[in-house]
């Protein structure tokens, strides 16, 4: 069986900010889809993060301080139910599936290091970790639509809201930046992208750039552990290369020549600490 016909386990995080390295979960997602059963869709949990919500990040998934204080499991016992959810899925070998999947990752990763929680490689050594289950969408977009150009000032060319629109599996404004919505819309675009690499090539759409790129669906229909080495790859790759353009005159006020971006994929490293 292909990996976009089998089991997925759609996961997405609404957090406190851009940071994956500081940012606290506000509202965690962890379903099933797929594989010919019945979707096992769980109540998104709301999460009190122990600090301020800032008022930025409220605006993006509505989730106000004193509403999550009022209504969200504390934090040390959300991040185990979240991580134990994670951990059944990629024990059982059904891949997570999610956009940008490495931030989620990287956070939930550093809220149990903060709770003094067993780490997701712990969790799941007994079955092979975190390889060959996990899918980003984010990457797989890149990948087979290189050269793709932003929607409008607000929309960039590889968000969510664009991967849904150009494999056209739907997508409503009103029902964005929820941890469940945002988990499921990743899930239909994974989907998507292994039903189109299933495709004989004439038969794929064209999508945008320079020119025809449908040969680089070809990467995609692969094995689960292909598919996992080749995402490092792609992160590493297109890591150096967006380090490169910051270190460029090419990149004008954006130019930053002492910029590190990594490639580290599916979790980031922790910080090490300032001797």
């Amino acid at each position: 069986m292909t990996w976009h016909l089998g089991r997925l386990a759609p996961f997405d995080l609404e957090t406190t900010g851009q940071d994956p390295q500081e940012a606290r979960i506000v509202e965690a997602y962890v379903g099933y889809v797929g594989g010919g059963l019945n979707p096992i869709d769980r109540d998104p949990l709301l999460v009190d993060p122990g600090v301020e919500v800032p008022a930025e990040a409220a605006a993006i998934h509505g989730y106000t301080t004193e509403h999550l204080r009022k209504h969200g499991t504390p934090a040390d016992a959300a991040v185990w139910i979240i991580a134990t959810a994670v951990a059944d899925a990629v024990n059982e070998r059904i891949p997570l599936v999610g956009h940008r999947i490495s931030y989620d990752l990287t956070v939930l990763s550093r809220e149990l290091a903060r709770h003094d929680l067993p780490s997701l490689e712990e969790m799941t050594a007994h079955t092979g970790g975190l390889a060959g289950a996990v899918i980003d969408t984010y990457l797989l977009s890149k990948h087979v639509d290189p050269w793709r150009r932003r929607v409008s000032d607000e929309q960039g060319p590889h968000t969510l809201k664009t991967c849904a629109q150009v494999f056209k599996v739907g997508w409503a404004d009103e029902d964005a930046h929820g941890a469940r919505y945002d988990a499921l819309v990743a899930a239909r675009v994974a989907w998507r992208t292994g039903a189109l690499a299933h495709l004989p090539r004439e038969q794929r759409p064209r999508l945008s750039g320079r020119s025809d790129n449908r040969h680089l669906f070809d990467d995609l229909a692969v094995g689960l552990p292909d598919l996992y080495a080749a995402q490092q790859r792609w992160a590493a790759e297109q890591a150096a290369s967006y380090q490169e353009w910051l270190h460029s005159p090419k990149a004008g006020e954006k130019r930053n020549p002492t910029a590190v971006i990594s490639g580290e994929w599916p979790i980031q490293a922790a910080p090490t600490p300032a001797s």
